[in-house]
């Protein structure tokens, strides 16, 4: 078992290394990527926003009933101010990630394998094309260059989840919220969202290319692999953030 894992790591970072490369032919590179970056990141906005409005709302009436149940008095703009904490510090960036894991991950696992067993890449390095920069380098930067942008509109909706929840339940005034939302926040925790957020979005595009990339069989096995993308990304995206909070934050 440990043997196949570390089998599996060095294939991941050879395949990388033949992704990240420069282009044969940069047209053809901006077409694909352009491309990457409608089906890999604006079709996600629908589901981002969504998310991050009803994930806001939860997270501010929580804020509110810890406050309001605890001992010592808590004025209501707090709520305001922990509902931003919250949503840039954990849940705007891995929250997300993760939904973006399962979406975009079993994606672009499912396509790259179709390739696979319709034997598309054999033809493709036949041809004498770098079939690992060619199919995975667009949707790695993509990844990278999009999601924070996801990220953003994310938290920005989930304050306004927030704002909607006060107004909905009476619990907090708009004046209370939005002095929260205005205190002071230290910049160390946007640039670790932001931070966070590229590392889980190189993850998100890399881990199921190297399993649609090396799917051997049928449409059966595409489906496994898909499973397994989504699975493996997840952990590793739990790993890193982890590892990053170590680093970042203490």
């Amino acid at each position: 078992m440990l043997k196949k894992f570390f089998t599996a790591v060095g294939e991941y970072i050879i395949l990388l290394g033949k992704s990240i490369q420069k282009p044969q032919k940069m047209r053809v590179f901006w077409k694909l990527f352009m491309r990457e970056i409608n089906d890999l990141g604006v079709n996600s906005f629908g589901l981002v926003i969504f998310t991050s409005i009803f994930v806001g709302a939860v997270v501010a009436i929580q804020m509110f009933n810890n406050f309001d149940a605890s001992s010592f008095p808590i004025p209501p703009s707090f709520v305001g101010y922990a509902t931003k904490a919250v949503l840039i510090l954990e849940f705007a960036p891995t929250i997300i990630s993760l939904i973006l894991a399962g979406k975009v991950g079993s994606y672009i696992a499912s396509s790259i394998g179709t390739m696979r067993v319709s034997e598309q890449i054999d033809a493709l390095d036949i041809m004498g094309v770098n079939s690992p920069n060619f199919l995975i380098l667009p949707k790695i930067i993509a990844c990278v260059i999009f999601n924070p942008l996801l990220i953003a509109i994310s938290i920005v909706f989930g304050i306004g989840g927030g704002y909607i929840a006060g107004i909905l339940t009476g619990n907090w005034t708009t004046n209370d919220y939005m002095i929260g939302i205005q205190m002071y926040m230290p910049n160390l925790f946007i640039y670790y969202a932001f931070a966070k957020t590229l590392v889980f979005a190189f993850i998100i595009a890399s881990v199921p290319s190297y399993f649609g990339y090396n799917v051997k069989g049928g449409s059966l096995e595409v489906g496994r692999a898909s499973t397994q993308a989504v699975v493996w990304t997840m952990v590793f995206i739990i790993i890193s953030e982890l590892l990053l909070t170590q680093l970042i934050l203490s």
